[in-house]
């Protein structure tokens, strides 16, 4: 005979409560602009352990998706990185360009780093479009990914920026130019005659110790919170 089983009051009003939160914050609609976002999120999830920051960030991530911009993937890495985050909600881009036109009409994308592709170089020459997150965004090993939007991000007090750069310098020479200066950078990725950095910080594109970087074209193409 089946036996029914038995009724849990007290886990049921928990997932009420999750339920209900989620729909009220949903209503509440996005906050405005990402550092906002970041420095949110990173309140709520203090002092949580890593299980409960797992599971906070994958209701929550969700809730962004369902209320931010829509969301472009290109690349694999990309569309295995958004399905943890946000879930299965991202539309694939085909080429990094059909990511571009999404992002110019109001959409996030975001794409993979790999040396088959320079798409980040395009930033320095359309500054609307700037680097807004990295994933994984834990801060242990380099990002594997970059998400693009049409927004300024601002300082969120943890931070790494994207500078990237045409100079032929050995990459050693560019990091010690940029030491000189007072930022610390490695590099990131290479590819297309472009080179990228991560630098330590938030850092503005217009920061005077940029001023005699290395390369005839060069910037800062945004920069991504850590938590």
């Amino acid at each position: 005979m089946l036996t029914e089983p038995p009724r849990d009051d007290e886990r049921l009003a928990l997932d009420r409560a999750v339920a209900e939160a989620v729909k009220a914050r949903l209503a509440a609609g996005a906050r405005a602009t990402p550092d906002a976002d970041a420095i949110a999120l990173r309140e709520a999830l203090a002092g949580l352990t890593a299980p409960q920051i797992a599971a906070a960030r994958s209701v929550l991530g969700r809730v962004d998706a369902a209320s931010g911009a829509p969301l472009v993937v290109w690349g694999p890495a990309s569309q295995v990185l958004a399905a943890d985050r946000y879930g299965l909600v991202a539309r694939l881009a085909a080429k990094p360009d059909a990511a571009f036109i999404a992002v110019r009409d109001g959409a996030r994308a975001l794409m993979d780093l790999t040396p088959t592709s320079a798409w980040w170089g395009r930033l320095l020459a359309e500054p609307d479009l700037r680097v807004i997150a990295a994933l994984p965004d834990h801060g242990v090993g380099q990002p594997r990914a970059l998400m693009i939007q049409r927004a300024q991000p601002g300082p969120t007090g943890a931070d790494r920026t994207f500078w990237a750069t045409d100079s032929a310098l050995p990459d050693a020479r560019i990091v010690e130019a940029l030491s000189a200066s007072g930022l610390a950078a490695t590099l990131l990725m290479a590819g297309g005659g472009l080179k990228l950095f991560v630098m330590a910080g938030y850092v503005q594109a217009e920061d005077s110790r940029l001023a005699d970087a290395p390369g005839a074209l060069s910037g800062v193409i945004g920069a991504a919170p850590l938590f």
